[in-house]
């Protein structure tokens, strides 16, 4: 025992040897436990989705305080700046759950109840559309034989959600608990990598070899100063056409304002569509109110379109993505039809991820010749 460990003469902790003994195995058997370890690593990732919800989500959310953590920290030290900044997170957390919360449940249950007379209202502009589409002979049939083929898809539709939703009316609390659980690791992986910044930025550094180390932290800043300012300027763009849309629906007097400006703020993390999409329940509201709201609603959202096309992509995510509008929307189209609606919220960042990898290599990668 004596000559594989040693005693600490004061707190009796045992030590390992300074230079243990290297075990050798060949490259074939290192490749295999390094395909195990991956391959595990993806079985559970698999199995716990949850897992990889609360790392990226803490990358992002760690991503995302960086910059005010980086101002406070001009001020006062980098631990107090990230506690200040956790808590001035939670704070607007609380306050919208202390006052938008109670007014989007009230409004989304007037909203839930008047449903049944916006269908109405829809159904009557739809058999007048219906009609003159068949006095010009576009339908492929009659007016109630469209109709009825509507009416029945409508109500195969309305059984398979009403189905889903009462089938997982049992999952309510384990899903509760399972996001609970989600965002509690969302904020803690945030917190440690706030904190551990410099052990992360250390350990990867040391894993390049030290005449690439220079162009591995120009890297690592690239990395991070770009998805910083992506994240910030998304928050601050959804805030913006969210906020807009409520304000303006509420002056023109369309009902729900609030429920249909946070719809708004969801679309809007669509590039360039997002807003269209969002002016789609809104401009069904206003319907039950008269032609004159329909019209002023339909200009907001031109507006609002106009807005996050010309000024919030462009200035607000532009200076972080530096890449031609074709290309954002490119890489949304392929996002959706890679991976659906997952891919296309992750098409943005990912574009910009890209970005900095081909700015990178561009300035570094020569051919021999």
């Amino acid at each position: 025992m004596k000559l594989l460990e040693r005693v600490s003469p004061k707190k009796g902790a045992t030590k390992p040897m300074v230079n243990p003994t290297p075990i050798r195995i060949s490259k074939r058997t290192a490749i295999v436990i390094a395909f195990v370890i991956f391959a595990t690593l993806m079985l559970v990732l698999w199995a716990v989705p949850s897992v990889l919800i609360s790392v990226v989500g803490g990358f992002g959310l760690a991503l995302a305080l960086s910059f005010p953590v980086r101002t406070l920290s001009r001020w006062m030290p980098r631990g107090v700046a990230i506690l200040m900044s956790l808590l001035g997170l939670f704070g607007l957390v609380l306050l919208a759950i202390l006052i938008l919360v109670p007014l989007l449940v009230v409004q989304s249950a007037a909203l839930a109840s008047a449903l049944p007379d916006l269908a109405n209202n829809a159904q009557q502009y739809l058999l007048a559309g219906l009609e003159l589409l068949d006095k010009n002979g576009l339908l492929p049939g009659t007016t109630d034989q469209v109709l009825a083929s509507i009416g029945e898809n409508l109500s195969g539709s309305a059984r398979d959600i009403a189905g889903s939703v009462f089938g997982g009316a049992f999952s309510v609390v384990s899903g509760t608990f399972s996001f609970a659980l989600s965002l509690f690791g969302v904020v803690f992986v945030a917190a440690y990598m706030l904190i551990d910044v410099r052990r992360f930025k250390t350990a990867y550094l040391l894993a390049f070899p030290a005449h690439y180390r220079r162009d591995a932290r120009d890297l690592w800043n690239a990395f991070g100063l770009t998805l910083s300012r992506y994240l910030n300027g998304l928050a601050l763009d959804l805030a913006i056409q969210g906020a807009i849309s409520a304000v303006a629906l509420y002056l023109i007097g369309v009902p729900y304002a609030l429920v249909l400006g946070a719809f708004v703020s969801l679309t809007a993390l669509i590039p360039y569509i997002g807003a269209w999409l969002g002016a789609i329940p809104a401009i069904i509201v206003a319907f039950t109110v008269s032609p004159t709201a329909v019209i002023l609603t339909a200009i907001v959202f031109v507006v609002i379109q106009q807005l996050e096309g010309n000024f919030l992509m462009p200035k607000i995510q532009g200076q972080s993505l530096h890449v031609h509008p074709v290309l954002v929307f490119l890489s949304v189209i392929i996002g959706g039809g890679l991976a659906g609606l997952v891919g296309v919220l992750l098409a943005v960042p990912t574009l910009a991820v890209l970005r900095v990898l081909f700015d990178f290599f561009r300035a570094r990668l020569r051919t021999r010749e």
